[in-house]
């Protein structure tokens, strides 16, 4: 016999789901975008769209604004933020990797779309000055859990994600 569903599974709470990469240059650097949009640099992503596997949409936003293509299958940090001006969220930031030179010369020739006005290597010590103070801890707890091999593998029903 099958029960009625209850109203938490039928009608969920409104919630975006942000999905950001990062990613270190062969220094050290953490790749930002500079953004119409957003007071601070920011990592790489974007919030996924329904339907849409969480590590695809970090790829997709990843891929259009940086010209970098990753496999982002690696989780770093999860970070819930409560609503005040928009709905509340869960944000995933996933490693990219440190890049090579070649992957580094992707980035510089890119062309990003017209919303992202500025790619900037930022290195570790000058994130406080660049990065609003939510996005900038977030990135310091990733960066802390990849010093220190803390991660997860991102799982698709029980699966390591391709």
């Amino acid at each position: 016999m099958l029960y009625p569903l209850p109203e938490i599974l039928t009608n969920p709470p409104r919630r975006r789901l942000g999905h950001q990469a990062l990613v270190l240059n062969s220094d050290g650097a953490v790749l930002l975008l500079e953004t119409t949009h957003k007071n601070g640099h920011t990592l790489p992503g974007g919030n996924a769209e329904r339907d849409e596997l969480p590590h695809l949409a970090a790829r997709r936003h990843t891929e259009t604004q940086t010209g970098l293509v990753l496999p982002l299958r690696t989780l770093l940090a999860t970070d819930y933020t409560d609503t005040r001006l928009l709905p509340e969220a869960v944000h995933f930031v996933y490693w990219g990797s440190r890049l090579t030179r070649a992957q580094e010369t992707t980035v510089a020739r890119h062309l990003p779309p017209p919303h992202v006005t500025g790619l900037h290597w930022v290195p570790e010590a000058r994130l406080p000055d660049v990065m609003a103070t939510h996005q900038h801890r977030r990135t310091t707890q990733a960066l802390t859990a990849l010093a220190r091999g803390a991660h997860l593998p991102f799982l698709l029903r029980g699966i390591p994600a391709e």
